[in-house]
């Protein structure tokens, strides 16, 4: 899959690369795993990988309509990638964290994503790679 940007201002060339990108892994994920999976959802599973926050915590903290965010929680579920439980603090409050299976797939998606990195590092060179991740890390004062 070949792309080429024309000339573009910041924005417009962040969110071309942004989407290409996540084309690229959801397709890889996709065409070699049983278990499909959204961007949406792959999203929210980084948000709670490795914790175990409550459902409302999630809707606030994810750029998708709290609707849409509980029903890619329910697709999650569904999938058997995700538990849903009551939570400690609060009885009205649900906790959510990644299954075993859950964790597996996020970890290989992890590792693919990876080698999507090493492979546009090998393109463009590892000093320009660590140059662009340096930027985009930077406090942009906004």
């Amino acid at each position: 899959m070949s792309y080429e940007l024309k000339e573009l201002d910041l924005f417009d060339v962040l969110s071309e690369r942004h989407s290409q990108l996540r084309k690229i892994t959801e397709k890889q994920w996709n065409d070699n795993n049983d278990i499909k999976l959204s961007n949406s959802e792959w999203y929210i599973m980084a948000r709670i990988y490795k914790k175990q926050p409550t459902i409302a915590f999630v809707s606030r903290n994810v750029d998708i309509s709290r609707q849409a965010t509980h029903k890619f929680i329910k697709n999650l579920e569904t999938k058997g990638l995700v538990e849903i439980s009551n939570a400690k603090h609060n009885k009205k409050d649900k906790c959510i964290r990644l299954t075993s299976l859950g964790n597996a797939c996020y970890e290989k998606n992890e590792a693919l994503k990876a080698a999507l990195e090493k492979r546009i590092s090998d393109r463009i060179g590892y000093e320009q790679m660590q140059l662009l991740k340096n930027i985009l890390k930077e406090d942009w004062g906004l």
